[in-house]
């Protein structure tokens, strides 16, 4: 029987032994697998197909304001490995078809479990409602407080980063773009 070492595992114990620290240690023991454990967990994202998650839909003659607010999630910032975290609210005018709204946080999940930037997050939760459901309108907007830079760097507490996608009639009318916003606030 071969003892054939995990790379994973040696490159975390590598990682402990660079800062100083000895992964024989008793409370270090399992922290390589524990910490590949939780990378995976926070990476699962990339497993999922989007699209398909929104394939399920009902047709409903409903053509006014869906709004799905405050949907927790977490995601790791591809520039430093580090945690952002916030909510997203998710407005669509449906065109004929509504998807369960569990599907919407679904997609939210999906996409922040994988290495993110905010920016590109609400973009590509906007861009699949939109290649998908075909609504009238979409709009994302996602509020975050990073991590990257409140333990490192500027060490700024508190700070949130507000990033929003407006497409279709609520980028084209301004009464509409405001009424989603009066609702999310």
């Amino acid at each position: 029987m071969t003892n054939k070492k995990n790379p994973l595992i040696e490159l975390v114990k590598g990682l402990l032994i660079e800062i100083g620290e000895d992964p024989a240690r008793d409370g270090l023991l399992e922290t390589p697998e524990r910490f590949i454990k939780a990378f995976k967990e926070m990476t699962v994202g990339y497993k999922e197909d989007p699209k398909k998650i929104l394939n399920k839909t009902f047709k409903v003659p409903y053509d006014e304001i869906v709004l799905l607010k405050d949907i927790g999630f977490t995601s790791l910032c591809e520039h430093h490995l580090l945690p952002f975290f916030g909510s997203a609210s998710i407005v669509y005018l449906p065109n004929k078809v509504v998807v369960g709204i569990s599907k919407i946080a679904r997609l939210v999940k999906c996409f922040s479990k994988r290495l993110q930037v905010q920016e590109r997050l609400t973009m590509q939760i906007a861009d699949t409602m939109e290649a998908v459901l075909k609504p009238r309108g979409v709009a994302v907007i996602i509020t975050a407080t990073h991590q990257c830079m409140e333990c490192r760097g500027i060490e700024t507490r508190g700070t949130k980063m507000i990033t929003s996608v407006m497409r279709g009639k609520f980028r084209r009318c301004a009464s509409l773009r405001n009424e989603v916003l009066q609702l999310i606030t």
